[in-house]
């Protein structure tokens, strides 16, 4: 279910409605609100979490024109925890977070970044203390809101899985960490590794994954051929593909070539099966009367 449809058509995104806790308690259960309501929050009380693998949150000209959007309508709620909630699985991000926030981001950084950015003082959220009941939930549910999005990048995936098998191992061990977060993303295990064998790469490698000049494909192969060549820097293993590539592509245009002319052959061999050009020069047999 989506945070729209938690929400719910009878909440406000420009307030929340305060309730008694026993009217709440007997709104939830006649089914007249939904379990999730929106809340004004100050986003000086608010603050990213430092886990998020997300670095990108766009250029200042994005995130100027996103914060106007936002200034005139909010159409998806941001979601977080409560600051308890968040410290009693990471204590050690206590400095990290300050003093002041009470609440911690666990969705809608960009819109937390491109608010802050034009200077609005509020947005509307969704607090779910229930999404940081483990470590693992919690990076869990941070991941699996970025995995999908078309401006994700590569590298920054890889990086909130290898977190994301990091907890697992916290939790239950080394031993099958990747496959427990591969159950947990509903990905098999091998997608799991690849995605950490990217993260093996040169620096200079990951930032051209990053920015799509190679592709997510090419570096799956440099990882494995850099396992087979581990002392190759950066500039060998880019040459190493660009030869690969330029092998491959002539062996495509041999097979083209070949193709063409078995094409060309066969449109020159009449019915029978005889090229024409033997039948060119061959006289006619008399038919026989026997």
């Amino acid at each position: 279910m989506s945070i729209a449809d938690k929400v719910g058509e009878s909440s406000s995104f420009g307030r929340s409605r305060s309730r008694s806790a026993r009217g709440r308690a007997k709104a939830l259960t006649e089914g007249t609100i939904p379990a999730y309501e929106l809340t004004r929050l100050s986003l000086d009380q608010v603050a990213p979490t430092p886990l998020n693998p997300r670095r990108n949150f766009g250029s200042d000209e994005e995130k100027t024109r996103f914060g106007e959007e936002l200034r005139e309508a909010q159409l998806a709620a941001c979601v977080a925890v409560t600051r308890d909630a968040y410290l009693k699985l990471w204590p050690e991000h206590e400095e990290q977070i300050g003093p002041d926030a009470q609440h911690v981001l666990i969705n809608g950084e960009r819109r937390f970044h491109s608010a802050v950015h034009v200077g609005l003082d509020k947005l509307d959220f969704v607090v779910r203390d229930d999404l940081a009941g483990s470590r693992q939930d919690f990076v869990d549910h941070l991941l699996a809101e970025n995995l999908d999005r078309e401006d994700f990048d590569v590298i920054e995936r890889a990086r909130g899985v290898k977190q994301l098998v990091a907890v697992c191992a916290e939790d239950g061990g080394d031993r099958g960490a990747r496959t427990r977060a591969a159950q947990r993303l509903g990905k098999d295990r091998s997608w799991v590794t690849n995605q950490l064998a990217l993260l093996t790469l040169p620096v200079e490698v990951q930032m051209l994954l990053s920015t799509s000049e190679i592709s997510e494909r090419d570096g799956r192969t440099l990882a494995r051929h850099l396992k087979e060549h581990p002392d190759q820097t950066a500039a060998q293993l880019v040459a190493h593909l660009e030869g690969a590539k330029q092998s491959a592509e002539q062996q495509k245009e041999e097979q083209q070539r070949l193709l063409a002319a078995g094409r060309q052959a066969l449109a020159q061999t009449d019915s029978g099966g005889l090229p024409a050009s033997r039948l060119a020069g061959r006289p006619d047999r008399p038919v026989s009367t026997r």
